[in-house]
């Protein structure tokens, strides 16, 4: 998994994987992007999304010339493909997109699958399926895209919802192809309350992940329950709709769904302005708020 070392190098690792990453990685570990030394010519990073679109940003913005490589450390975001940054601003998402922000080498790292606890791994599978479902269902996406993602669902129906390699190739397609389509609500959803929900409820482990996993079955059943669009498409596309509704319902934790109810009654508002919720496979209006509070898995 070792890249070629570049002239003077350095490498900025999550803190899990930072001894792993020490021994392989040529060059000083840094503790943030703002220890970058001048003379640095090439930036391993090794890390989840939030790292890697914080170092595709400092790269594209701040040192053009510098050779980023990056590994991701668990699957999900697919921000090792992508040519999307996320990023937390004054307690906000942002988002920008921008082929300048697309690394100059990707290294999938097997070996890293045992630093990843059992729930950060099922969050993480939630994160690539709220990619494709909801890609699948954007109003964006072509015949084209949709028959990509279609069997990309199929491809996953089998994956294990934990750890297993198989998911850092199928996180980067769904990424790849949600970048073209858009996502959705439950992405909405994620960007407006992780922030809050992590100063809020510190000791809760809120991360995109986990609200894109917790989210993913209500916001589909939503979908189905305001239009035929789904039915039709899986039909269309041979999805195995009993297969895809279980694993949401494997996704799925109805204690930590109830925690977030309030931080979502009292964000409603900028939820249905954010851009991905624009973009759901069906119109989300203020009164869907009411479904989410009185929703309970059947």
């Amino acid at each position: 998994m070792q890249p070629e070392a570049t002239g003077n190098s350095a490498v900025w690792a999550d803190p899990l994987v930072r001894e792993a990453a020490r021994a392989h990685w040529p060059g000083p570990m840094l503790a943030s992007l703002e220890d970058v030394p001048p003379e640095c010519e090439a930036l391993f990073v090794c890390g989840g999304g939030t790292m890697m679109d914080e170092a595709k940003y400092f790269r594209a913005r701040q040192r053009p010339l510098m050779r980023l490589v990056v590994a991701p450390s668990i699957w999900g975001s697919g921000a090792e493909r992508s040519p999307i940054v996320v990023l937390t601003r004054d307690g906000r998402k942002r988002i920008e997109m921008d082929r300048a922000f697309l690394p100059d080498e990707v290294v999938y790292w097997p070996e890293l699958l045992r630093t990843i606890p059992d729930d950060l791994a099922r969050n993480a599978s939630g994160d690539v399926w709220s990619h494709a479902l909801e890609a699948f269902l954007s109003p964006l996406a072509c015949e084209i895209l949709q028959g990509e993602l279609a069997r990309l669902i199929a491809e996953m129906l089998p994956f294990p919802l934990g750890v297993d390699e198989r998911w850092f190739l199928a996180g980067a397609r769904a990424c790849q192809l949600q970048a073209k389509a858009s996502v959705g609500v439950v992405h909405g959803i994620a960007h407006v309350l992780e922030p809050l929900l992590r100063v809020e409820d510190p000791a809760g482990g809120w991360g995109h992940a986990k609200l894109c996993s917790i989210f993913l079955l209500p916001a589909m059943d939503l979908n189905r329950r305001s239009s035929h669009k789904w039915a039709d498409l899986a039909s269309r596309y041979g999805i195995d709709d009993a297969a895809v509704q279980r694993v949401l319902r494997e996704l799925h934790q109805p204690a930590a769904y109830r925690r977030a109810l309030p931080a979502l009654r009292g964000n409603w508002m900028a939820i249905l302005r954010d851009p991905c919720t624009r973009t759901n496979g069906t119109l989300v209006r203020p009164q869907h708020l009411a479904f989410f509070e009185d929703w309970v898995a059947s």
